[in-house]
Parts: C-alpha cells; sequence; structure tokens
C-alpha cells in the first residue's frame, strides 16, 4: 500500500483493564489501564476535527507512480462520497485523515435554493463541476480581497468572516493524473483558497475576524434551553 497511507490518525478510545499479569512489573501494568484502541481508521466516512493532528500537518504529496493508483482513486472516491453526504463544498484529503495533497471541489446548481438572492449574488457564487485536483498548486490572479462568512466541516457548528483573494489560479493533476489548470473568481476561489489551507496544516481560525467567531446554533441553544446537540456524522 501506499506508504503516506499509513500515516493514520490517533483513535482516542479507551477502555478500561484491571487484571494484574505477572510478571508484568507495576509500571506496565499501570500503563495498560488507560490504552488508545483504534476501532476505526482513514480514509475516514466522516470529517476529522480541530484538535486532530492530521489537520495540522503539512500533507505530503502524492508521488508520481501513484498518482493513477487503485489507492489513490479509493481515498477520491471516498472524498467525494463524504463531500456529497455532507451536503458541503469542498473537502482536503486530511479532512478524511489522509495527510495527502489531494482536494475536491463541487458548487452545485440546487444550493442557490436555500440562499437569498442577495446572499448569492453579494457572495459573487456560481455553479461548480466536480473538480478533482492531486498535487494543486495555487497562484493569486486578483489580489482584491472580500470578506464573507465562511464555515468549516473541520470546525463544525461554527463560523467567522475570513478575508480571501477574488481570483485564483489552480494547476495539478486531474482524477487521472493528467496536467489541468482551473482559473476561479468569487465564491468558488474561496473554496480553492479554504481547501488548499487544509493541505498545509492550517484552519480559516487562523487568520479568521476574531470578533465574528460564532457558534452558528446560538439562537438554538437559547430556544431550546440548551438542549442542542451539534452532529459529527450523518
Amino acid at each position: 500500500m501506499l506508504q503516506p497511507l499509513h500515516r493514520l490518525c490517533r483513535g482516542h478510545t479507551r477502555y478500561l483493564s484491571t487484571s494484574l499479569a505477572t510478571p508484568q512489573s507495576f509500571r506496565k501494568w499501570y500503563q495498560q489501564l488507560w490504552t488508545t484502541k483504534r476501532t476505526n481508521l482513514p480514509p475516514y466516512n466522516h470529517f476529522t476535527q480541530v484538535g486532530d493532528p492530521v489537520l495540522r500537518d503539512k500533507a505530503a504529496e502524492v508521488p508520481a507512480d501513484y498518482v493513477n493508483s487503485k489507492e489513490i482513486h479509493a481515498i477520491i472516491d471516498q472524498m467525494v462520497n463524504v463531500l456529497r453526504k455532507y451536503d458541503c463544498v469542498g473537502i482536503a484529503a486530511p479532512q478524511i485523515g489522509v495527510s495527502l495533497r489531494i482536494i475536491a471541489m463541487e458548487f452545485k446548481q440546487g444550493i442557490k435554493k436555500d440562499l437569498s438572492e442577495a446572499t448569492y449574488k453579494a457572495r459573487q457564487m456560481s455553479e461548480l463541476p466536480l473538480t478533482v485536483m492531486i498535487n494543486p498548486q495555487l497562484a493569486v490572479t486578483d489580489y482584491t480581497k472580500h470578506k464573507h462568512p465562511e464555515g468549516c466541516m473541520s470546525v463544525r457548528g461554527f463560523s467567522a468572516e475570513v478575508e480571501r483573494y477574488a481570483a485564483v489560479k489552480l494547476t495539478g493533476l486531474n482524477r487521472e493524473g493528467s496536467a489541468t489548470e482551473l482559473e476561479l473568481s468569487g465564491w468558488n476561489a474561496r473554496i480553492a483558497q479554504h481547501e488548499m489551507e487544509h493541505l498545509d496544516g492550517k484552519l480559516y481560525t487562523d487568520h479568521m475576524d476574531r470578533s465574528t467567531f460564532m457558534c452558528t446554533c446560538w439562537e438554538t441553544v437559547n430556544t431550546k434551553s440548551g438542549r442542542v446537540e451539534i452532529p459529527f456524522y450523518k
């Protein structure tokens, strides 16, 4: 299997053992009282969450010989599956626990019906067909900055205003390993910048307008007297 795939996330499920097996030392016995037990391995079918070390690592490039491999195709398939399951517009491989430089983006026309016409226009949104980029590189083509609310499925339940460049150019390899280039502007340029940051171990919270950071369901929390849960599955 492709070597970078072994950079697995650390699980946090604990189990308690109370038996003292001789001739183990007390220290070894004590260390085994609380141990890490993996019950689920990447590529995940959910979004990793802030705090997971994979989100702070700089992702490795996919070696040229592996670009068109079944392992990479399986990772891409899982990324697209998670992207669509959660009705998102962008995803990076670290968000499913795989520290490789792969992103996928898709802005469906149907999103428009969930937004006001004013919001859709102000944020310069437009349809973007499913786009997969392996080992992408980003160049800014319009340094004008726009500030809009932004969220992240790896910082579930929160959002903040973030400044992004107005237009960018992405270059990289498509799913089949062919060189590709894409010019993006408006909201789609924002998606690309957001996902590219994931590949460098960054989150939007690193450079957001901190005064605008908010829980996206704060009103519901008050209405329901705090009886609100933020799901991490779907």
